[in-house]
Formats: C-alpha cells, structure tokens, sequence
C-alpha cells in the first residue's frame, strides 16, 4: 500500500469532510434526521445527554454545511423543523457503511 498524503492539504476532501462532521453530535444528529423531518424538541428528547445550546450550534453548522434543512413556522408557538437536503441524503450512504463496519468490527 502506498502512502497517500494527499489529506494534507486544508482543500483535500478528507479534510472537508472531517471539518464538517468533526462535532460530537453531528454524525448521530444526521443518522436520526435521516428517517424523518423532525422538530426541535423531538431532537432534543432523543440526546438527553447533549445541552440545548450544543444541540442549536450542532444543528446550525449543519445547516451552513448544507447537509440539513431548517424550516421556520411563524405559527404560535414556534415549530422548527429539520430535515436532510439532498447533499446530507447522499451522505447518509456513508454513514450507514460507518455503522455497518461498527457493528460488524466493535463488538464487545
């Protein structure tokens, strides 16, 4: 096997993508949207365990990333949606193959 150090450069794939995902929540936050547009509280009730301004900043980079969606309702009170757009969609692939590979690899 060669040794390919291509990822060095800052403008390599690897590296974007690695500054994409690289949040605690983000990879888990995708997996989750990936089954159905989800509100804000429903999000948050699943990842009991992340803060609520860690879950907004994780959703947010998310959204700037273009690998989710995020609707506003100006109803009373107010809904947020979010939802996978087509970039995050072809992503999912990948993180399905993650969670294969740790299912079948990280066994305990």
């Amino acid at each position: 096997m060669t040794k390919n150090t291509k990822f060095r450069t800052p403008d390599c794939g690897l590296t974007k993508v690695q500054q994409m995902l690289g949040g605690k929540w983000k990879l888990l936050l995708l997996w989750y949207l990936s089954e159905e547009t989800r509100r804000f509280g429903e999000i948050r009730r699943c990842f009991p365990e992340i803060t609520e301004a860690m879950l907004t900043k994780q959703l947010r980079e998310l959204e700037q990333d273009k690998l989710i969606h995020r609707e506003v309702f100006k109803v009373v009170p107010p809904r947020v949606e979010y939802s996978l757009t087509d970039l995050g969609s072809k992503f999912f692939p990948i993180i399905e193959a993650m969670y294969d590979w740790g299912e079948e690899n990280l066994k305990n």
